[in-house]
């Protein structure tokens, strides 16, 4: 395949060739999915938790801090590393309790301590045991806008930004800080890049308006994207909804790939034709139409189509789910879903 035919990759060097769109013997792959689905996978294939990221064959394994949620009386909240409260019941993410939703007082606010020793323990673990095969990325989800929101509320931190931007400016540098001092600690442990997850866009437009966040967002976020770059590595990051206005911002401050290019809100050809060469594509197959509501086949068009279309010479594509896939999908769709990965081999499926 383009002068790799008969080499084969690592996982780890099949993702950094995508990346730079450099050749490769076959397409990277990525699954996530939650806990509950992991569950069933595991028990559906007969491996354990541990061994099922590598049955599905995966390129990235995302590592994050060390930290047990502190668990409500009644188990229905679990309590983050910034204090928020998330819903236990929901399979996706809903948060409960917001802990400045009262006040905007953050010098009284208990903010964690990204310094503390034991914070990086499971990476490092995670790490040596893989010893090297895949893409490792620490993963800095809710990292920006989506914390300070967590923190505050979406609707308060939103009003935030419009009525008084001083603030928001304030409580997203506090949180900038403590990302740059975890960014240097996991850059210390050797990563491969950096996975940021933050959502910009809903599914016809941007969240709030395209200079809101030039004024608020990219300036910080080009802080923590540059740590990374510094080091030579790729910046991944995860932004669900229609984000083309912001598109070429997040490329001119050094974004690498972007996932999760969900095909309902943005589209294929148009990516690949106005940024093929400066962006790769992490995802493309859709968690909310196909994967759970179509058929095997519906499922196995969907991946050729993107790949034929994000990657019609077999570079800068990552294909993946557009998002975690949650229990509405069914396993025979997952299983076609594979079927169509492993398909992915050799020159067929190019156009």
């Amino acid at each position: 395949m383009n002068g790799v035919t008969g080499l084969y990759l690592t996982p780890k060097e099949r993702m950094q060739r995508a990346l730079r769109y450099e050749p490769v013997d076959r397409l990277p792959t990525q699954i996530n999915y939650t806990g509950a689905v992991g569950e069933r996978l595991a028990a559906h294939f007969g491996v354990t938790q541990a061994e099922l990221p590598r049955r599905l064959g995966n390129h990235l394994l995302r590592v994050d801090i060390s930290h047990t949620p502190r668990l409500s009386a009644d188990g229905r909240v679990a309590y983050d590393w910034w204090s928020v409260g998330w819903d236990t019941q929901e399979e996706g993410y809903f948060v409960r309790h917001s802990p400045l939703a009262e006040t905007q007082n953050l010098d009284a606010f208990p903010w964690p301590d990204p310094h503390a020793p034991d914070l990086l323990r499971d990476a490092e673990r995670i790490i040596a045991e893989d010893g090297g095969q895949h893409f490792v990325a620490p993963n800095f989800g809710f990292a920006l806008f989506e914390r300070a929101w967590t923190l505050r509320g979406f609707d308060t931190f939103l009003m935030d930004m419009a009525t008084d931007p001083d603030y928001a400016g304030e409580l997203l540098d506090r949180i900038v800080a403590i990302q740059e001092v975890l960014i240097g600690r996991f850059l210390a442990l050797g990563v491969d890049g950096v996975y940021f997850g933050d959502d910009y866009g809903a599914q016809k437009s941007t969240l709030f308006s395209p200079r809101m966040w030039r004024a608020l967002i990219k300036p910080r976020l080009e802080r923590l994207f540059a740590l990374v770059r510094a080091a030579g590595l790729p910046v991944i990051l995860h932004s669900d909804g229609d984000i083309a206005p912001i598109l070429p911002d997040l490329v001119e401050i050094g974004l690498t790939a972007l996932n999760p290019v969900q095909p309902e809100v943005i589209d294929h050809a148009w990516l690949r034709a106005n940024f093929g060469g400066r962006l790769a594509f992490y995802g493309g197959i859709s968690t909310q139409t196909v994967l759970p509501h179509g058929s095997p086949d519906d499922v196995r068009a969907a991946v050729w189509a993107a790949a034929r279309t994000l990657a019609p010479d077999g570079t800068g594509l990552i294909i993946a789910p557009s998002h975690r896939m949650m229990q509405d999908i069914p396993l025979e769709n997952i299983q076609a879903l594979l079927d169509a990965f492993a398909e992915l081999e050799g020159d067929s499926w190019k156009l």
